[in-house]
Order: C-alpha cells, then structure tokens, then sequence
C-alpha cells in the first residue's frame, strides 16, 4: 500500500495547467510535494489517519499564484494609508481626507494611495492649493496609481524642504509655479522621496529609491517594525492566493527581513528580492548582487536578480517614447540611463549571470533595453538568461519580434491597459496617440510572436488580485474597432500568472502546475472558475491557500 499523504485536496475540478493531465478530481501532497493528482478514488487510497483533508466543495483548484512583478515592502506599509481608487471630484476628495484625518491624529504625513491624475476633472490637474483647501494645517501628500507622481499640500511641501524646489536627476522633477514655488506636484522618487523620508517610511522604499541599506542601522525595535510589515504584506499575498512573489524592488535589507520572518516560521510565500541598480551606480556595484545571488538562493528566499529602471511613466510624460507624446508634440521624455550607461550594465550584469528586469513603458524606453540586451549576447554570448522587460505598455513594431528572437521575457500587468478594471481612458489614451494604440499593452500581439508573457500585478499600483488581473486580461477591449484584438483566453490568462510566472525565475521543472514531484503550491477557489461568467470572475475567490504542503491561509 502507496504511503499516505500528508494533506489531500478533494471534490475538486483540478486545473493543473500541465499539458500531459489537465484536468484531475483530487491532489494529494506530502513533505512539501505534491504526489498524486488523478481521480477521487485513487487519491482516497492515500488518505491515512494523520492526514489533512481539504474539500473543495465543487471548487476549482489550481497552482498557486506567481506574483512576478510586486513590490512587497511597499505595498504592506501602504495597507493602513487612506486607499483613494474610485474617489472623484473635489467635495468627495475633501470628505475622504478629513475623515481619514480625525481617524489618524498622530501621523506625521498623512498619505493616501490610489489618486488618479485626472481625481479632480478631466482637464483639471491637481496642485497644493487644491489640496490646502482640503486640509490645510497638517501636511498631507497623495500618490498617483501608478506611484511615479504625488501631490503635497503647502504645509508638506515646508517640512520636506520642497517648497523652493529640488535639483533632481534626469526624468525627475519638482514641478514650480509662476510664483517661484512649488506647485505641489511632483515627479519620480528623487522628487517625493523627502516626504517618503518624513512620513517615516524611508528604509520602506530604500530598495526602490537607492537600492542601498538603512544607514544606521535599524535598532531592534525597528527592525522589529520592519519585520512585522513584511508580514502583513505575506499574509496579505497568501489571502489572495499567491505562492510565489517576484519582487521588483530590492537590498539586503528586505532579504534579511525575510530571513529572520522565515526563522520565526512565517514565510507564507516564496520571495525573490533583486538588486536595485540605478543610474547613478558604476557596474562594479554589481558585486552586490552577485554577493545577494550567493548568500540567498534557496526556493524560498532567494536573490539573483537585477532591477532597472529606464523610464517613468505615459501620464506624466515621463515614459521614453520615439515619437513625440501626441498631446505634446515637442516631447518625447528623458531616459533614466544613456544608451552607453545601459549596455555597460547590462553586458556586466550578464556576464556575472544574473538575470535582469527592467522598467520600459515608453517605446523609446523598451528599444533601449533590448538594444541593451543584444549588445550582452554579442559581448558575452548568447545564453539561457531570461531578462525580461516590466510593463512594455508601448511597443514598435520594428521591436516586437526583437523579444523572442532575443529570447526576452514580457512581464505585463492586465490591470494596467485604461479602460480596464475602472481605470479612465484619459489622459493616457491621448499621450499615447491613435496610431500608436494598435500596439499599446500588446500582450496578444507579443504572444503570437512566440516570446513568453508572464502576468502579474504590480501591486501597490494595482490591486494584488490575481483573479481580477484574469478577468482584465480575457475581458479586454480595443479602444477603436480598427485595433487587434489583445485578450487571453481564460486558461491563457491563467498560464500568465502561474507557469510563465515559475518560467520567469527558472523553476518551471518545480512549480507552475500540479504535477507529481512539484512543490505542493496550490489554491482552492470558491467556485468553478470556467463555469463562472467572465464579467463575475471577480466573484470567484481563494478559500484555501497552500504553499509547501502548509495552509497558509483559510478563508
């Protein structure tokens, strides 16, 4: 008689995302593995007296969620902040910050999330004296959806030391009115990164804004501080039913945090931690992320990784484009890194045999890194490396084929397309421009190419949820009626966030599907998720989390 499971899954409708078996009844799972999936008889032939048994009741059960492009330091110390997705106009502004105001006496920056740029009216964009009308006599900052701007009211703008404006590197900028001062808007992390600092939540973004350490070095009850916001964010990935994060913004630091959560038990998710590399680093700062490589490679914490950034963002004409923005002709943006400063990092980052992921939304910005990642493979050979492109919500049609001839990953969030999940269609639809639209967030375009799409969030720019980044991704519309059509199927969209996901950080031999000798990664969803509607997929929602073999979260 076959030894009985640690922890079996039955009455379920089993997706394995595996080719070879893609529908099952039941999963059985032991010492972290998964060692049965078959039908509801066989399965019950491993079920002893000690094992755990977990009834999907109808349910779909599928692999655990890869969540490949995250920000998880970020987005956990962002849950308690005012969340402003779907607030417009002033009067519904002013009420949401002056309650969120008396609810918060003691912050010292009051910070809201979620604000979209056009908050106030289509035309009308926001500035300090807005938000002093709002609340005038404790400082108060709010963040764009997508994180590349926010908006400060006068009394932030004096304590960051912002109100007389800023030097500030290429593709930043303290925005300043006629009167000498500052507007109250500001764009990209060097700009807001003061009030970052007076908020108290600098060693939050370190990995994102510098890439460095925390200096000095937090004190116990820091550290202890820190750790407990790495929990909130695991705990709040596993609600949600992900296994595995993928995240894009890195130090030692967060890998030391993790280290010491997993000590205690409660890593409740795979993680990869990259290194930051910005522009002002000289490649011989890669030593560190060869050093992060070395110590931390294990499945479940692990580094190996390089993160860029190459452009900002469309709705700030930040984006890198090669044409000038159609709403501003004389425009096309300011790259992060020359061209010259880019390929040297990326032939020594390669070299080293590291992987890198870089920021390009404008298609200026996605030319360069693949130029980039060519000149790699002609100086150090072509090999297995897997770099990747993050967003790529612009393309050339002269670039598109690049990626799979490349042998180049797109990572591409389904929430972000606008039109999608609530999001407005302007003003970004009309930075872009009409004849660009045909190959804007061209995930269907990419796909047919033969190059791997891997989906993910971008959380806290997005919602976490993967079944929402589904449901945009197989409800997608082209906005004219002349453009391709970009949707996934369901079982598409689902590949996207699970195997294409392992695919992306080379363990698509262990997990990504449910099939025996994989990790035993899996999430059993309240309903079916084929039978669902399309337009309620939202409705569908994980029940039971689990990762290693462990329960890591129950609904």
């Amino acid at each position: 008689m076959a030894e009985s499971a640690d922890l079996i899954v039955i009455n379920a409708k089993v997706l394995t995302v595996d080719d070879d078996n893609p529908r099952a009844e039941a999963v059985a799972v032991k010492d972290g593995r998964i060692v049965a999936v078959g039908d509801r008889a066989a399965i019950a032939d491993l079920k002893g007296a000690g094992t755990e048994v977990v009834d999907a009741a109808g349910g779909s059960v599928v692999p655990g969620f890869v969540e490949a492009h995250m920000h998880l330091f970020t987005g956990a110390a962002e849950l308690p902040h005012l969340q402003l997705f779907g607030v417009h106009g002033f009067e519904a502004l002013a009420d949401a910050v002056r309650a969120y105001a008396a609810e918060n006496p003691e912050r010292k920056l009051l910070q809201a999330q979620g604000a979209d740029y056009t908050i106030l009216s289509a035309g009308e964009r926001v500035t300090r004296h807005h938000l002093d009308r709002v609340l005038a006599d404790r400082p108060f900052a709010m963040t764009s959806p997508d994180h590349h701007t926010m908006w400060a009211n006068t009394r932030a703008l004096e304590l960051a030391g912002l109100l007389h404006g800023k030097q500030v590197g290429p593709g930043n900028e303290v925005v300043m009115g006629s009167d000498g001062l500052a507007e109250g808007e500001l764009r990209e992390g060097e700009a807001f990164g003061p009030l970052l600092d007076l908020a108290g939540e600098g060693r939050v973004r370190l990995g994102l804004s510098t890439g460095g350490e925390p200096d000095p070095y937090p004190t116990p009850d820091q550290q202890a501080s820190d750790r407990a916001i790495m929990k909130r964010g695991l705990e709040w990935c596993a609600r949600h039913g992900i296994t595995s994060v993928q995240n894009m913004d890195g130090n030692l630091h967060q890998l030391e945090l993790l280290s010491e959560v997993e000590a205690e038990g409660d890593l409740l998710c795979r993680v990869q931690i990259p290194f930051h590399y910005k522009n002002f680093m000289t490649p011989d700062a890669l030593a560190k992320a060869t050093l992060m490589k070395e110590r931390y490679h294990s499945d479940w914490l692990k580094s190996g990784m390089v993160k860029v950034f190459m452009d900002g963002v469309l709705d700030s004409w930040t984006a890198v484009m090669i044409e000038p923005y159609a709403d501003r002709p004389d425009w096309v943006g300011e790259p992060l890194f020359t061209r010259e400063a880019f390929n040297v990092a990326a032939i020594e980052a390669d070299r080293r045999g590291l992987q890198i992921a870089v920021h390009a939304i404008g298609d200026g910005a996605v030319r360069s890194v693949l130029d980039g990642y060519e000149a790699a493979q002609k100086a150090n050979g072509r090999r297995d490396s897997r770099h990747r492109i993050e967003h790529i919500e612009v393309i050339h049609a002269d670039d598109v084929p690049r990626l799979a001839g490349l042998g180049v990953l797109a990572s591409m969030q389904p929430p972000h397309p606008p039109g999608s999940m609530g999001l407005p269609l302007e003003p970004t639809v009309s930075r872009i421009g009409r004849a660009r639209w045909p190959l804007s967030y061209a995930w269907r375009t990419i796909k047919n190419t033969g190059a791997h799409v891997v989906f993910a969030s971008d959380w806290p720019v997005s919602p976490i949820d993967p079944i929402l980044g589904i449901q945009a991704a197989v409800t997608r519309k082209p906005w004219a009626a002349t453009d391709p059509v970009q949707s996934f199927s369901l079982m598409e969209a689902l590949a996207g966030y699970t195997i294409e996901g392992a695919y992306a950080e080379f363990a698509e031999d262990r997990k990504g599907r449910l099939r025996p000798g994989y990790f035993a990664d899996l999430v059993v969803l309240s309903g079916d998720i084929e039978a669902q509607p399309v337009e309620t997929l939202m409705e569908i929602r994980p029940v039971t989390t689990i990762c290693g073999g462990k329960v890591t979260y129950r609904a």
